[in-house]
């Protein structure tokens, strides 16, 4: 595909994993483990692609309402990933971490802050990984900083629109989001980038779960992509 119709941005919501372990007779657990290894292979293949931005929906701030020992494992899931990151550097990935982090324990913020250290200067994919992430959470945050910063007058009531705002959202100076990708058969947004994703055009794959999803359904979604008309609200 030529590289002026792939889109800049790219949000996955990476579902679908318990329901694949359970069709295989698995645990839940098995089935994230599957779908962090699915989350590897794509990350690598946007990089090769040459897409500018990939956020990936990991966890959300809805998910702590599952099983304690499902939890338990996806974090252990992320501390892994964060222990194996240092291996990957010559990937040239720019990592970083979206959503609230302060509740997760102190070695894990730590090496959520070596990782986006380490490759902050890195020239290939941006990669956002949304954990403990809400898309209403991220704008009342925002709203929040953005109403600091006017008591302390750093900002000026008259000075506020959409990109004044934007800037106040964990995807600073990031392109808005140009198509999300959902598996699973699911046909909702589920509370992720919510502003970020104000025109992004939606590819649902509702006979492909998670950890079965590889590079050629990746293919699949950006061929639909491609044959979108974009308007903007224009003619």
């Amino acid at each position: 595909m030529e590289q002026n119709l792939l889109p800049k941005h790219i949000g996955i919501i990476m579902d679908g994993n318990g329901r694949w372990a359970k069709l295989k007779g698995l645990s839940r657990t098995a089935g994230h483990k599957m779908g962090a290894k699915t989350f590897r292979k794509i990350v690598q293949y946007c990089n090769k692609l040459g897409i500018g931005y990939l956020t990936v929906y990991a966890f959300s701030t809805e998910n702590w309402k599952r099983p304690q020992e499902e939890i338990r494992a996806i974090i252990e899931l992320l501390r892994e990933y964060l222990i194996d990151a240092p291996n990957h550097v010559d990937e040239n990935v720019q990592t970083k971490f979206i959503g609230n982090l302060s509740c997760f324990d102190d070695d894990i913020q730590q090496m959520i802050a070596d990782c986006e250290k380490t490759s902050e200067h890195f020239s290939g994919l941006h990669l956002n990984i949304a954990i403990n992430y809400g898309g209403r959470d991220e704008i009342i945050q925002a709203v929040k900083s953005l109403y600091q910063d006017i008591q302390n007058h750093q900002v000026r009531y008259e000075d506020i629109d959409e990109k004044l705002f934007s800037d106040y959202l964990y995807t600073k100076n990031q392109p808005d989001i140009d198509l999300i990708i959902r598996p699973s058969g699911e046909y909702r947004l589920s509370n992720f980038l919510i502003w970020q994703s104000a025109y992004a055009e939606y590819v649902f794959m509702n006979n492909i779960l998670w950890p079965d999803f590889n590079e050629k359904c990746l293919d699949r979604a950006l061929e639909e992509y491609a044959k979108r008309n974009r308007r903007f609200g224009g003619i």
